[in-house]
């Protein structure tokens, strides 16, 4: 900080003191000079130590005015700061109010969700019997896994939908591929036999022995194993090795029951599977 020089005082003081001084010389001709002198040095010495208290005070006037502009500063900083940081509260309270609603719905939905998943569990069931008998036991432990789900307390709403909602999937790619498996038959008047079989989608459940002898398909509307030609056994034995991936993917002609509406199926998607 430039300070402004002060030189004034010093002057009046040194041009009071030797007024004074010629004063006094002209008005007592017969005081001592010596002491007029040492009065004056005393009284400039004075003045001088008042001026050094007058430079203090202004150098400490101007530290306090600095300080105040700085803190000044500072607040108005704050201020601003403060401004938004009450924008940001209120768009978080704002969002916490919408969570909390959410989450008001969520319970509600919980508690719907549940008697839906069970109308879907029941109906996923009664499919499975009245769909073609294909590896009944797989797909009907999977409905047993998914009743003693939705009994478990330690087990979230969305797991419980969620592995519903993949059991309908999976039920769902039985319709769009080919599949042969080993798995046993009830044909004719024997018991159990164990066969090939080979399911084309949901559209034709066949089967060959293993000897390859004999074979059969089975019949939706009378819910029976039906016994196929010898042309038709041969083209279950191709499909049995397309569906293994043994041989290339062929035109196949195999026992097809009439359609049903709704019924369809990509063969040849499915043949890639």
């Amino acid at each position: 900080m430039i300070r402004t020089p002060r030189p004034a005082l010093h002057a009046a003081a040194v041009a009071l003191a030797l007024c004074g001084l010629c004063a006094a010389a002209l008005a007592d001709d017969e005081g001592p000079v010596d002491d007029l002198i040492a009065q004056k040095v005393a009284e400039n010495e004075e003045l001088a130590k008042t001026q050094k208290q007058i430079d203090q005070i202004d150098d400490e006037t101007d530290d306090l005015l600095a300080e105040w502009r700085a803190v000044q500063r500072r607040n108005k900083a704050l201020r601003a700061y403060n401004a938004q940081l009450g924008t940001l509260i209120a768009a978080q309270q704002a969002e916490l109010d919408g969570v909390r609603d959410q989450i008001d719905r969520v319970a509600e939905i919980s508690r719907q969700m549940t008697p839906l998943m069970l109308r879907m569990l029941d109906g996923l069931a009664k499919f499975v019997e009245l769909d073609l008998p294909f590896l009944l036991d797989e797909r009907r432990e999977r409905i047993a896994g998914l009743r003693a789900l939705m009994d478990r307390a330690d087990v979230a709403e969305s797991e419980k939908f969620r592995s519903l909602l993949e059991a309908y999937q999976i039920e769902n790619d039985y319709g769009r591929t080919i599949e042969a498996y080993r798995g046993e038959v009830q044909a004719g008047e024997g018991g159990a036999n164990t066969v090939d079989i080979l399911r084309i989608g949901r559209l034709s459940l066949m089967y060959a022995s293993l000897d390859g002898q004999s074979g059969g398909y089975y019949d939706r509307d009378e819910k029976a194993w039906r016994p196929v030609s010898p042309e038709q056994l041969r083209a279950i034995r191709k499909g049995l090795r397309m569906a293994r991936k043994q041989a290339a993917p062929d035109l196949v002609r195999v026992p097809v029951p009439a359609p049903r509406p709704g019924e369809r199926i990509d063969v040849a998607e499915a043949m890639k599977r």
